[in-house]
């Protein structure tokens, strides 16, 4: 089972090593807008459009590697002082019963969105704007599977582990 957690580990970590350049060219993007507006006296709607589209792709696909590596914020009022084998019981908790649930319900309310904007192929968000809103809509439900493909990884390596004592 540890191999199926790792296969699940490998998809999430391979998806953030491509989608992280996302940062730096949101970035360059976001620069060179700021740059032709008040430089030049440019602007273009499609550029602007483009860096919340880079946004949402890389915090939404990056989801579920946040979710392996621990970075998710975490209200740990009680999880930080208590001892490992309580820790294991409140992750084996969230998981089954408000992560993977919550995922399932996002999906469940967000794809009828999702399948009638690809039926249409909605168009942009502003006029002039990139014409591709289903795409966008399209990371919701892939937020959703990335990160409850992370969960089961997780919940495998959380069941296989022996309980501390």
């Amino acid at each position: 089972m540890l191999r199926v957690a790792d296969t699940l580990d490998v998809i999430n970590q391979g998806l953030a090593h491509v989608i992280r350049w996302l940062a730096l060219i949101m970035v360059l993007v976001q620069f060179a807008i700021v740059v032709g507006r008040y430089v030049f006296g440019v602007n273009s709607i499609a550029a602007q459009e483009s860096v919340l589209y880079m946004h949402s792709t890389l915090f939404m696909l990056a989801a579920g590697y946040t979710l392996l590596v621990d970075k998710h914020v975490r209200v740990d009022v009680f999880y930080a002082a208590a001892a490992a084998r309580t820790k294991r019981r409140i992750d084996i908790f969230g998981h089954l019963f408000l992560l993977l649930p919550s995922m399932a319900a996002l999906i469940y309310w967000s794809w009828p969105s999702v399948r009638n904007s690809w039926a249409i192929l909605e168009g942009p968000i502003a006029v002039g704007g990139i014409e591709a809103v289903f795409l966008l809509k399209s990371l919701i439900p892939a937020f959703c599977v990335l990160v409850m493909l992370q969960s089961v990884s997780l919940l495998i390596r959380l069941f296989s582990e022996r309980a501390p004592q």
